[in-house]
């Protein structure tokens, strides 16, 4: 076993192994890339399951499995592999280490096939506690770190190749990470809930009653001041993103853990946005 970490309830690492072997029929002999890998927990585990795992990272020397290689990637610069390649990607811990987003989720809708899964892991910053903890010292954990700083958040290094391996720099919540997946291609298949934040159900009960109604107002205000794009659309988005405001399972949880589903190319992408959107000549 690469980390026993892997068997502890309260490890990301635990319910993700729960989630994989959910799906085993399901990912049984496809394509997995598992990027960034890490010390090789999630490739050991998919190997396990019997998937086809390609592995990947920004530093491979750290891959502690034997019988998979770990090839070297950064993300900024592509995944060494070709269009519609892959049927799954996991992202496991990862997202919040990338300082370009975008640009991470563009390259993976480039390498998996239409229809693909990407699974994403990170720290939530989505959850009560998490929102509280910004709102006061724009810190990861309430009472436990200080804010992203240049000794906390700067992990480790490669001087030769130049290569800093950021720590929870660009930490991302469910509300932007939806729209980034949008633009790039992505619909939110699944929103799996990880493990319970014990502050953030502490406060649950006083700041949700709030939530719902500033909620519920801005999404009535923002139906009927968006003239320029077709009421249909707008409907549909704006409840999409209502509803993951007043989840519980998403204020209330430690880990944000969602699965996208690839359902546009990317060349294609910008045709679809762009559809729901009233000519300029209309708005002018």
């Amino acid at each position: 076993m690469v980390d026993p970490q892997v068997n502890n309830p309260k490890s990301p690492k635990f319910a993700v192994k729960k989630y994989l072997t959910s799906i085993q029929e399901e990912i049984r002999g496809k394509i997995v890339l598992d990027i960034p890998a890490g010390n090789g927990v999630t490739s050991e585990i998919l190997l396990e399951l019997g998937s086809k795992v390609e592995a990947f990272d920004l530093f491979p020397e750290y891959f502690l499995l034997k019988n998979i290689e770990c090839r070297k990637a950064d993300i900024n610069q592509g995944i060494p592999v070709e269009n519609n390649h892959a049927d799954f990607i996991i992202c496991q811990e990862g997202i919040e280490h990338f300082n370009d987003q975008l640009r991470a989720f563009s390259e993976f809708n480039r390498v998996l096939k239409m229809g693909g899964k990407l699974i994403i892991t990170t720290p939530s910053i989505s959850n009560l506690a998490a929102k509280l903890s910004y709102t006061l010292f724009e810190s990861e954990y309430f009472h436990k770190l200080m804010p992203p700083n240049e000794i906390d958040s700067v992990w480790f290094g490669d001087k030769t190749n130049k290569k800093i391996y950021y720590g929870h720099i660009f930490l991302i919540g469910l509300q932007k990470m939806r729209v980034i997946g949008r633009v790039s291609g992505f619909r939110i298949s699944k929103i799996n809930f990880m493990r319970l934040n014990k502050t953030a159900l502490f406060l649950f009960p006083f700041w949700y009653p709030f939530i719902f109604l500033s909620s519920y107002y801005t999404y009535f205000k923002s139906l009927r001041k968006n003239k320029t794009v077709d009421h249909n659309a707008s409907k549909k988005v704006y409840m999409e993103q209502l509803k993951i405001n007043l989840s519980p399972r998403v204020l209330l949880d430690r880990h944000t853990f969602v699965v996208f589903e690839k359902e546009f190319e990317v060349e294609n992408v910008y045709d679809q946005l762009l559809s729901i959107q009233k000519p300029l000549s209309e708005i002018l």
